[in-house]
């Protein structure tokens, strides 16, 4: 288990972040300049905090209030940076080897022959990166970081420089050799919802040097904690809330004189909003709970959904229709339907 509490200060930005990780890929979704790579920096050693603590397995890298900072090459850390950051002057032995310094050479000649042969780069050794497709680049990039059996794997936007009609290819390359190679923490760092969701195991979220949720994705996706949190991951529904009662086992909220059945809900310290994601809003035939006419104010066509803006008598909305449902959606009255069991409650 890695643990994180640390402090830095610069003159216009604090991180001031805490979290676990454990074994698995742990992404650290944010915008640019929220702090993701600068902690990344901060748990390998290339920065030092001002206050905190990072400790692995109960062993501490970094602990302000005891002195202790462990060097860079002593923690058992492998590092992906962005645009692979290759030796151009150094072939892929070379730059696979780079980590092994001081290591016996015939040592270092056994394990970079390993791992060519584990990221299936044995032809091209003696090769230098500029030589290399972008694929093969990440392979030697994520080689080099394994070399030294690290313990954890920090893995910086490694995909932020691909082109898009290649990025499915190298994602699947990417997490099917960290999956079969490598048994440790890793950490992905991205701003990209779509990309933590089909590469990670857990979500650390930060916003503006700070952490505002973290845990299993299935959860974070689900239940985001707060406006922030909910924007980043791609909800577009917030209605404000004027009124909270218990009916017996259920939450009823009062949204501009609109009664919205919550199932399930846990309620939050002064909670403002009701959320619902627009893929989760649904038209259907009949009904009474939460079912609303509705009149359609804006259409927007995607590739294999439609984006609707709709308006009822008490709030507007967006939903996401397949296209294969909208001609029907078109063809037939229906209500509005927002299901109880997706509706949830989101602090400011």
């Amino acid at each position: 288990m890695l643990h994180v509490n640390i402090k830095k200060a610069f003159p216009h930005f604090m991180l001031d972040v805490a979290f676990t990780a454990e074994k698995g890929i742990t992404g650290i979704l944010g915008p640019s300049g929220c702090g993701k790579s600068l902690t990344l920096q901060c748990l390998a050693g290339l920065e030092t905090p001002d206050e905190g603590s990072i400790v692995l397995n109960g062993r501490p890298f970094f602990d302000a209030a005891q002195r202790v900072n462990v060097k860079s090459k002593e923690r058992k850390i492998g590092y992906m940076f962005q645009n692979y950051a290759l030796f151009p002057h150094l072939t892929v032995k070379q730059n696979i080897a780079f980590g092994l310094k001081g290591k016996p050479k015939a040592e270092i000649e056994e394990k970079v022959a390993e791992m060519l042969e584990k990221v299936e780069m044995q032809q091209y050794g003696s090769r230098y990166p500029a030589e290399l497709s972008g694929g093969q680049q990440q392979r030697v990039a994520l080689a080099r970081a394994l070399i030294t059996e690290p313990d954890v794997l920090l893995l910086d936007e490694p995909l932020s420089a691909v082109d898009p009609y290649m990025k499915q290819a190298l994602e699947q390359q990417l997490i099917s050799f960290i999956k079969e190679h490598f048994t440790g923490i890793a950490l992905l760092v991205t701003h990209n919802i779509e990309e933590a969701d089909r590469l990670c195991d857990h979500l650390i979220m930060y916003h503006e040097g700070e952490v505002i949720q973290s845990g299993a994705k299935e959860e974070v996706l689900a239940r985001p904690v707060n406006v922030t949190a909910a924007r980043m991951i791609g909800y577009e529904n917030f209605l404000p809330v004027t009124k909270i009662e218990r009916r017996g086992n259920e939450v009823v909220a009062f949204v501009h004189g609109a009664e919205l059945f919550i199932k399930g809900a846990k309620i939050p310290f002064s909670p403002r909003f009701v959320s619902i994601h627009a893929e989760d809003v649904s038209f259907i035939e009949e009904g009474s709970l939460n079912t609303f006419d509705y009149e359609i104010v804006q259409t927007r066509a995607r590739m294999n959904h439609v984006d609707v803006t709709i308006k009822t008598k008490y709030f507007q909305l967006q939903a996401t229709v397949v296209k294969k449902d909208w001609d029907s959606l078109l063809a037939r009255k229906k209500k509005l339907y927002l299901p109880p069991e997706y509706l949830f409650f989101l602090q400011g």
